[in-house]
């Protein structure tokens, strides 16, 4: 009597399904965003320096410069004015430095050798990388939103919703400014190289926002510069949404940022800046996706 075994032939391994791929991704993503938070909380030191500078600028160039337009009497009230006027320009200068440096970490994560563990992992780099500049957005806001507690002192009524619409705008700018430093740093392979560039980008993005003064006073070649910057946008939403909660808006000094003479929208605003998101990440993701 013979017996005949059947071999069991070797089946294909197809991998993970879809859901548990989606799954991957999205816990990769969430890896990447919490060790961004962790960072805040364990770099204490680099938050209170960070907050320095926009503090200054509100609470000693932004009174001197009041007290100066009330002295010259341009406007009445226009000193008042002024540190409403102030007010989302210094919030956007608080998250600038933590949103920036998101770039400087995938270049020091790449010259350390780090970059190239978390590569390693069966997840797309895209993932990876939004899940930083994600990290680093929110890192930036919530640092940013520590500007809010001054509040008061300039005239902005301490009120929930009008922080909670200002947090929201802030986390806006702040993924702005991180994709931005996302394009730089993975387009510049040294540390030095990239603080220069960044440096050189960020320092006109800001001038030219309307932060510190009003586009209407801008020549007509800086006013043309100005609306191709999306924190000129984020900037007039969030002036829009301080105008709605106090009665000192900066009228004397603000103006909307018009197309042709038509005051834009606010949605319309919004959707600019979130185009602008989505270039700016397009751009680093196709650049981070390449083998190198």
């Amino acid at each position: 009597m013979s017996v005949i075994t059947r071999v069991a032939e070797p089946t294909e391994y197809a991998g993970p399904g879809v859901r548990e791929r989606v799954r991957q991704e999205l816990r990769a993503g969430w890896m990447v965003w919490r060790r961004e938070m962790l960072h805040l909380l364990r770099d204490r030191t680099r938050v209170v320096m960070s907050l320095l500078q926009p503090f200054l600028f509100l609470l000693v160039l932004g009174v001197g410069l009041s007290r100066l337009i009330d002295s010259v009497g341009t406007a009445p009230g226009a000193g008042p004015a002024y540190l409403v006027f102030l007010f989302p320009g210094v919030l956007v200068m608080a998250v600038q430095a933590p949103a920036v440096s998101v770039g400087a970490s995938i270049v020091w994560d790449r010259q350390s050798g780090f970059l190239r563990e978390m590569l390693v992992a069966p997840v797309r780099r895209s993932t990876l990388l939004i899940g930083k500049c994600l990290g680093g957005a929110t890192v930036a806001a919530v640092q940013g939103a520590v500007v809010l507690v001054v509040a008061g002192v300039v005239g902005v009524p301490y009120r929930l919703d009008l922080f909670l619409l200002l947090f929201a705008e802030l986390l806006l700018a702040s993924l702005v400014m991180t994709a931005l430093g996302a394009v730089v740093a993975v387009t510049i392979q040294r540390m030095a190289t990239f603080h220069t560039v960044l440096g050189a980008l960020i320092t006109p993005v800001l001038f030219l926002s309307g932060a510190m003064f009003p586009l209407a006073s801008m020549p007509a070649w800086m006013a043309a510069l100005a609306v191709l910057n999306p924190l000129t946008y984020v900037i007039d939403v969030m002036r829009r949404t301080v105008g709605a909660f106090t009665t000192t808006d900066g009228t004397p000094l603000a103006g909307p940022v018009t197309w042709a003479g038509r005051e834009l929208p606010v949605a319309l605003e919004v959707g600019l800046v979130v185009g602008f998101v989505v270039v700016l990440l397009g751009v680093a993701v196709r650049r981070f996706s390449r083998a190198e």
